[in-house]
């Protein structure tokens, strides 16, 4: 394994890249992060004790009687986190929720809401959610249902003025009183408490909290602080998940940096261009793009594969929101367009996002940014390889069926490499857990998947044969490889998708370890797929090379 500062490097370079361009847009939109009271926190978690399993994490929130959560507000991932854990308490014993996102003179709104007398619609604009506060609704209001349905009442803790930060402290000592009252009229609950993350230091709400409950165990959850993300990178573990930070604090880890600056920079544009209420994905799409072609410094081999150093750029996708699959349903019938619209739609619907080669655009419902950057990935290694040429699209169709199933293959396992490069977080998908798979009861597997027990269980056996196959391919293939090979519509996309993404994790986990080049990763990029013949011997020269490795 390498060592950890070049372990931490590989896992974090293409994020760097792509959080600068973030940073800089957020920077000339927002100068508010030179504030004292920022940086203060920016400043008090630079390093952590120890990492935290599971059951570590476990314990260490159930020993609270009041959890100081931080919220990133622009980032969903935040208000889950929040959710989950009070439905994870509540089955310990009773939980009170308090939120800054409601002023404490709205608490009357909020106690119509948790007793079904106002619906959701109404609570949103009693509250005055859009103006007073600005950031996505869902989340919270995902948050708050999963408090009433765990029986946890809710409570406003904030107060004016919000965007004075020279008067920042008021808020905090109005919550603190908030918080000790709800202590006195809850004495047995649990308090979990989601207040924005600056007001975390712990010279900020925290020390004036202690003051007032001086012997309340009080533990101040963090989520995502960069500098502990950083450092935790390079840790020789697949992934961390939290930290200790010290005895009164500890930090999870649910989502990226890049992400999370992300989903900021969204809701800046979109407060920007309130009137028009589209969402613009597009320079966060192009921006992981552009990311991951300096990443692989793909400039250096481009006049080597007959590219112009602007390629990318040249054909970067266009970027369309659409709320829903029905806005790609396919308008022509027989065509290939109508076929990759049909897969396209599919996507969408799954994933919330979907890459169209054949009209190089880049469809986004929900911006999850380990999908996103994936279809990112996916268009980065069609315009590398030459396959948006147009001149080139016809001859697809004369490819046999063998060639067909490996090049889709390959596009998932590069889409899947790309999307771990810039999202380190997303779980790696192995051989191993075939197993699991086969355990499921045949009920689960009918009732959750388009297939017959039968059937799906005749694909496993298929992609298992074929991690054997790949140790000694030969050019007789086995029956059930044959025909799977020649499988079609979701059956192939099924099994092209999970084959690639665990030859994707293959890859990923070989860089990680050194035993590949970003040399041997660029090349891949550039290797041709659509002609007769060049797709399967493309497919096991990878996993020659991961073999040789």
């Amino acid at each position: 394994m390498a060592s950890t500062s070049i372990l931490r490097w590989r896992r974090s370079a293409a994020q760097l890249h792509a959080l600068e361009q973030v940073e800089r847009e957020i920077r000339a939109s927002d100068p508010n992060g030179r504030r004292k009271y920022l940086q203060e926190f920016s400043r008090a978690f630079r390093n952590y004790q120890a990492v935290l399993t599971p059951e570590q994490l476990a314990s260490a929130l159930c020993s609270a009687d009041t959890l100081l959560v931080g919220d990133y507000h622009a980032l969903p991932a935040a208000q889950r986190f929040a959710g989950q854990l009070v439905r994870d308490l509540s089955s310990h014993g009773p939980v009170v929720l308090g939120v800054e996102t409601v002023f404490s003179r709205d608490q009357r709104i909020l106690d119509a809401w948790f007793r079904h007398r106002i619906n959701e619609q109404e609570l949103r604009a009693r509250l005055r959610f859009d103006l007073d506060w600005g950031y996505p609704w869902e989340p919270f209001y995902q948050m708050l249902e999963a408090a009433r349905s765990a029986g946890a009442p809710v409570y406003g803790l904030d107060c004016l003025p919000r965007e004075d930060l020279r008067k920042i402290g008021t808020r905090d000592r109005h919550a603190a009183a908030t918080i000790a009252e709800l202590r006195r009229l809850y004495p047995q609950a649990r308090i979990v408490v989601l207040f924005g993350e600056s007001h975390l230091a712990p010279g900020h709400l925290p020390r004036l909290l202690r003051r007032r409950l001086p012997r309340e165990r009080i533990l101040t959850v963090l989520q995502n602080v960069d500098a502990l993300y950083w450092k935790a990178a390079g840790e020789r573990r697949e992934r961390v998940d939290a930290v200790r930070v010290s005895e009164r604090a500890v930090c999870v880890f649910n989502s990226t940096p890049l992400e999370k600056y992300e989903s900021y920079r969204l809701c800046l544009d979109q407060w920007r261009q309130s009137t028009s209420g589209v969402p613009d994905f597009a320079p966060s799409v192009h921006n992981l793009i552009e990311s991951l072609a300096r990443f692989l410094d793909l400039g250096r081999y481009c006049d080597r594969y007959g590219r112009t150093e602007r390629f990318v750029r040249d054909q970067l996708p266009e970027v369309c929101f659409r709320t829903s699959q029905k806005a790609l349903r396919p308008r022509s019938r027989g065509s290939r367009l109508m076929n990759d619209l049909m897969a396209a739609s599919a996507r969408l619907e799954e994933y919330g996002s979907a890459y169209l080669p054949t009209m190089n655009s880049i469809y986004v419902r929900d911006f999850q940014m380990a999908y996103v950057a994936e279809e990112a990935a996916h268009f980065l290694h069609h315009a590398c390889r030459g396959a948006l040429d147009p001149a080139r699209m016809g001859g697809v169709r004369s490819l046999r069926a063998e060639d067909r199933f490996y090049r889709r293959a390959l596009e998932h396992a590069v889409g899947y490499f790309g999307s771990r490069v810039l999202y380190p977080a997303r779980p790696a998908v192995r051989p191993d857990e075939l197993e699991t798979l086969y355990r499921q009861p045949p009920r689960n597997i009918e009732r959750r998947t388009v297939y017959a027990y039968g059937e799906y269980i005749r694909m496993l056996d298929f992609l298992a044969l074929h991690k054997r196959y790949e140790r000694a391919p030969s050019s007789r293939y086995p029956g059930l490889l044959r025909d799977g090979l020649r499988c079609k519509g979701a059956k192939f996309e099924y099994l092209t998708r999970r084959l690639g993404y665990m030859l994707g994790s293959e890859l990923y986990d070989a860089y990680l370890q050194g035993r590949i080049s970003k040399r041997f990763l660029s090349s891949l990029m550039f290797r041709p797929l659509d002609q007769p013949g060049s797709a399967r011997p493309a497919y096991f020269a990878v996993t020659r090379k991961l073999r040789q490795a």
